[in-house]
């Protein structure tokens, strides 16, 4: 909470009109430490939900952070203990899994009574903190059986100074169906670039393993290319810093363009490396395409506050300028 009040007034948010405020000024806040009775801690989650939905009935589009949903699971069990109430899992009432259900089905779009004519929707955020760990906790196991998007955040990546420490092998969304037509006409390819990035990220998993043991230059050339470009993946695109100009927010057309353009620098470098010259190897990619590769680091300095027309024409000009790259190196 001390680092929310520091933190936040540094912050600003841009309203719809353009003009940008201190997201203080669109913030509410409900505080209750550990430290504080059992019955305002089990009370807080629900004076957070409905002041959002009072926000909401007017109008606005309302984003709620609860942290952290196991403390307010562990005021449950301590008024279902002194309740004499029988105890489930772990000591958790036997309802837990209802009342987390009832908290978050409140969230959602709506069209509200009354004039003027307003929608208003709430958006949910719940933070689980099981114990060591363990996805086999009660609160994490119901809490995951209701929600459709998860990240999972990792202590390395903090550790290593990556935020956000957001870990791309657990974390998943059920919404990629019903994004489709959502994309189909503006990024028609996000979705199958999200898919082969997960698997860039994925095998450089199982190949750190085999680096730790034999080292790098066991590796083929097409691995060495899949090590690069995860690199690029975590560093230059999944990484950001909320207090820089340039990356406090990522528009959809910078999203889905950077994405585009590393994903097609990886195709296009297997795509020679595989031709059968073996002369081809990541080192020469590397050094006759370094202007191309500066390029994608770069992307990230792309104005998020430009319209998404010139944000798109600037990624399309690194998109071009890798593919005449690669059609000179492999002519030449």
């Amino acid at each position: 909470m001390a680092e929310v009040l520091e933190e936040f007034p540094e912050l600003k948010t841009k309203l719809p009109s353009g003009e940008e405020v201190p997201i203080m000024q669109r913030t509410a806040l409900v505080a209750n430490t550990s430290n504080m009775p059992v019955a305002a801690r089990e009370a807080s989650i629900y004076t957070g939900i409905t002041l959002a939905e009072y926000f909401r009935d007017m109008g606005y589009h309302v984003a709620i952070m609860a942290d952290s949903t196991s403390r307010w699971a562990e005021a449950l069990r301590e008024i279902s203990g002194r309740l004499g109430e029988m105890p489930g899992d772990a000591g958790y009432p036997a309802y837990l899994g209802t009342r987390l259900a009832n908290f978050y089905e409140r969230s959602g779009c709506v069209s509200c009574v009354g004039l003027p004519e307003r929608e208003g929707s709430v958006t949910i955020v719940g933070a689980v903190s099981p114990p060591g760990g363990d996805f086999a906790d009660p609160v994490t196991a119901s809490t995951l059986s209701i929600v459709q998007v998860f990240w999972g955040l990792d202590k390395k990546l903090a550790q290593k100074k990556h935020f956000p420490a957001v870990n791309w092998h657990i974390s998943f969304t059920k919404y990629d169906r019903p994004l489709k037509e959502f994309y189909k006409d503006s990024n028609p390819s996000f979705l199958k670039d999200i898919a082969l990035a997960k698997k860039i990220l994925q095998d450089e998993k199982s190949l750190q393993e085999i680096v730790q043991l034999v080292g790098k230059d066991s590796l083929s050339e097409d691995q060495k290319t899949i090590l690069e470009m995860a690199r690029l993946i975590r560093d230059d695109y999944l990484s950001q810093n909320a207090f820089s100009k340039f990356d406090y927010t990522c528009p959809l057309a910078k999203t889905a363009g950077m994405l585009r353009n590393l994903v097609r620098f990886y195709e296009l470098s297997i795509k020679v490396i595989r031709s059968g010259d073996r002369k081809m190897t990541w080192g020469r990619i590397h050094l006759n395409l370094k202007k191309q590769y500066d390029a994608l680091v770069a992307m990230k300095f792309v104005d998020p506050s430009q319209d998404a027309d010139k944000i798109q024409e600037q990624l399309d000009a690194v998109l071009k300028d890798i593919q005449s790259g690669f059609q000179e190196l492999a002519s030449g």
